[in-house]
């Protein structure tokens, strides 16, 4: 469980959710890792969640490793500019592994209405939010990683490949950070350093188990809303299947992929935190979600 240990890592939107596992994740590996968002104690985002980054720093720390929290909005480049910066003289240059996972568009998604009927400025303020914040934080960590010639980008996003996501805002913003992290890769590439996007399946995050009534410990009764619900997982799978992509020594053959939840569980045999494997992969096939 120290496979990452001396390493530096800056997960940007661990607030809740997929950030929060991963950053707990490196931890549990042994990273020093900043974990950024824009909920602190006493001050939430515009979100209005209870999670805050402090936690997810405490969580990171007790898990063995170093977590930071510090603040950041990543729509805004001088506080990005300010966070490497931070970085770079508290750790002496070093950045090994960025995790994008910025996102905040959940109340700015307007499931089943064409394009046409949507409101605009939702659209463009999901944009700003869920892909300009990933360009932005990207561009100011890659001179620490280029300095070195070493280091992980890794985008965050639900899905795998280019097809609609049944709403276009959305899927704009989904599809454009797999084109990040290729367009990424290539660029990077000849400097020995990777990118990769990520996907998990159907998400057990805190807001989804607020969704549905549930908590951690009865959660299979959200199957009485939704049956798909059984097939869910916590971000803790996808987090533990990334720290092992990331001590992975082939890790340089994989740049420019596209990596899911239960693939990397596939390839290096991760379990989620209650021992079990869940496949969204075989079951969406089986439902003929993809057709």
């Amino acid at each position: 469980m120290t496979a990452l240990k001396g390493q530096v890592a800056v997960v940007a939107g661990a607030t809740r959710g997929l950030g929060r596992a991963i950053a707990v994740a490196l931890g549990e590996a042994g990273a020093t890792v900043y974990c950024t968002g824009r909920s602190v104690r006493g001050e939430p985002s515009d979100i209005g969640r209870r999670e805050t980054i402090e936690e997810t720093a405490e969580l990171a720390t007790a898990k063995g490793g170093r977590g930071i929290a510090v603040r950041v909005d990543h729509t805004e480049e001088e506080q990005v500019q300010g966070l490497f910066r931070r970085v770079s003289e508290e750790q002496d240059g070093r950045l090994d592994i960025l995790v994008n996972d910025v996102w905040g568009g959940e109340s700015l998604t307007e499931w089943g209405k064409p394009f046409w009927e949507l409101d605009i400025a939702k659209g463009l303020l999901m944009q700003k939010r869920a892909v300009h914040t990933h360009l932005i934080t990207s561009r100011y960590a890659a001179p620490l990683m280029v300095a070195r010639k070493q280091g992980l980008i890794v985008e965050v996003t639900d899905g795998w490949d280019y097809r609609y996501r049944g709403n276009l805002p959305y899927s704009l913003a989904k599809t454009s950070v797999i084109h990040l992290a290729q367009g990424m890769a290539a660029d990077l590439k000849p400097l020995g350093i990777e990118a990769v996007a990520v996907s998990p399946g159907f998400l057990r995050s805190e807001e989804m188990l607020d969704h549905f009534g549930v908590t951690e410990d009865n959660w299979r009764d959200g199957a009485k809303k939704d049956p798909h619900f059984l097939q869910s997982e916590t971000p803790y799978f996808l987090a533990r299947g990334l720290v092992a992509l990331a001590a992975d020594p082939d890790r340089a053959a994989k740049t420019g992929g596209v990596f899911t939840s239960w693939g990397l569980s596939d390839l290096y045999g991760i379990r989620d935190v209650d021992g079990s494997r869940p496949h969204w992969g075989n079951y969406a096939k089986e439902q003929g979600f993809y057709d």
